[in-house]
């Protein structure tokens, strides 16, 4: 049972609704992560604003939904890795490929360097060393490449803990528990 209950469209305010309603175009459906942010007009601006700014970067759609996957895992974010098993699957992420970015791993080599330094940063708590660094830059990544992908990963730790904190109810199929060692 959710700890944080989510609002209903006819609940929110005016402002939070048309907000609401803009999610529900782009997706199709208004996920309960959405409606339980809209408790705090801060916290789903929050969310709505960081995502908008990572999605207009140089990762790709698939690298940002192969990294929530990784730090999803990783930090045993039910909900998040069940969403983006199917927001990954609707930009074209074949099921391996779903399964390989929980693991942090990827067919190809940019995409497993991103997931690597994605991994690293959770795991290390953002105290990468600068061995990992070189070696993300040395895959043909600079010091831009790495501030975005710690922007996508601040991203997903913000709605892993939501989730967490909020217990948010799953409303996409649910996948088989963490993969992460």
């Amino acid at each position: 049972m959710p700890y944080i209950p989510t609002l209903t469209r006819s609940t929110a305010a005016p402002a939070i609704a048309a907000k609401l309603d803009a999610v529900e175009k782009k997706l199709g459906v208004v996920p309960n992560m959405f409606l339980t942010l809209a408790q705090s007009a801060v916290a789903l601006d929050a969310y709505l604003q960081l995502s908008e700014v990572a999605g207009r970067g140089k990762l790709n759609a698939k690298q940002r939904e192969q990294i929530a996957l990784t730090v999803g895992d990783r930090n045993s974010c039910d909900y998040c890795v069940a969403a983006h098993g199917v927001i990954g699957s609707m930009v074209g992420l074949k099921p391996e490929q779903i399964a390989q970015a929980r693991h942090g791993h990827a067919d190809q080599p940019e995409d497993r360097a991103v997931l690597k330094l994605a991994a690293q940063i959770v795991e290390s708590r953002g105290n990468v060393t600068t061995a990992e660094l070189d070696a993300f830059k040395s895959a043909g990544f600079d010091d831009a490449a790495i501030l975005e992908v710690l922007v996508n990963v601040v991203l997903n730790i913000y709605t892993n803990y939501t989730n967490h904190i909020a217990h948010t109810e799953i409303d996409f199929p649910v996948v088989s528990k963490s993969l992460a060692a």
